[in-house]
């Protein structure tokens, strides 16, 4: 999700999905990455899960879509003295967080686990409490009151988040044809893959507040595994929405790291490719 998270990704058919920011080297690579279609991941975007319009009042509270709000989460803003040290790239190979979380929201529960690489500076434990976090706030997507959750550390699971070095991140979401150029997250097949530069860094936007930060990445990265596709601002001086790939530019729109406000109603925008 320090603090912050929304993602970076590219579900479906080779598109990429971005939140957050991305560095001069990265050309037209988007921030995070939506997964080629495979067997166990949802094809395309809103084929199982169609995205609710602007207008739509889930049955359950969720996000709040004012700026303040938006941007701030359960814990505080990071604290920004010191820069971490992040490795290029690691092993590849990772350490499951253990324990597991009780079960939150309603309809399909989705059991996932929390991974960490090798040999990171990064406790599984602390990473899976900050994501059970994100996961079972109610502007989080258990407001849809279809999608249900349940960390797990052992048996079968139907995706996992997992925080990696740039280099391992970039091999991994390689495999399904998507350039992350070191800099951004993608949610490949099972994988929400996240790039420990911006778990750790967050963006320019969200520098102040890396916890939010890390609340986008789970929440966009996430949102694209159910299904949810890009969509853009939905005008000036609006809460950005959370599958807004917000890496590109915030185009007039607000920080704001949730699925849905503090009303329940889904924050989204136009449809974009």
């Amino acid at each position: 999700m320090w603090g912050g998270l929304a993602a970076l990704t590219v579900l479906g058919a080779a598109g990429f999905a971005a939140v957050g920011w991305a560095s001069p080297g990265t050309g037209g690579t988007h921030t995070d990455a939506r997964s080629v279609p495979t067997k166990s991941a949802e094809s395309s975007p809103g084929s199982a899960r169609p995205t609710p319009s602007a207008s739509t009042t889930p049955p359950r509270p969720s996000a709040s879509s004012s700026t303040s709000s938006s941007t701030g989460s359960s814990a505080g803003p990071s604290d920004q003295s010191s820069q971490p040290d992040i490795p290029t790239s690691g092993p590849g190979t990772f350490t499951t967080a253990s324990g597991g979380s009780g079960t939150v929201g309603k309809g399909k529960t989705l059991r996932y686990r929390v991974d960490v690489e090798d040999g990171l500076d990064l406790s599984s434990g602390e990473v899976a409490s900050e994501v059970e976090r994100i996961l079972a706030d109610r502007r989080g997507w258990t407001a849809d009151g279809r999608s249900a959750f349940q960390r797990v550390s052992s048996g079968t699971t139907d995706f996992a988040v997992r925080v990696a070095t740039p280099g391992t991140v970039d091999k991994i979401c390689g495999q399904y044809g998507l350039d992350t150029g070191g800099e951004v997250n993608c949610n490949v097949g099972q994988n929400v893959m996240v790039n420990l530069k911006r778990w750790e860094l967050a963006t320019p936007v969200y520098a102040k507040d890396v916890t939010a930060y890390r609340a986008l990445i789970i929440n966009h990265e996430v949102g694209h595994f159910l299904g949810q596709g890009h969509v853009g601002c939905p005008g000036k001086g609006q809460p950005a929405p959370a599958m807004m790939q917000q890496i590109k530019g915030m185009n007039g729109c607000v920080p704001n790291v949730w699925p849905y406000d503090e009303k329940g109603r889904y924050v989204t925008g136009p449809a974009v490719s």
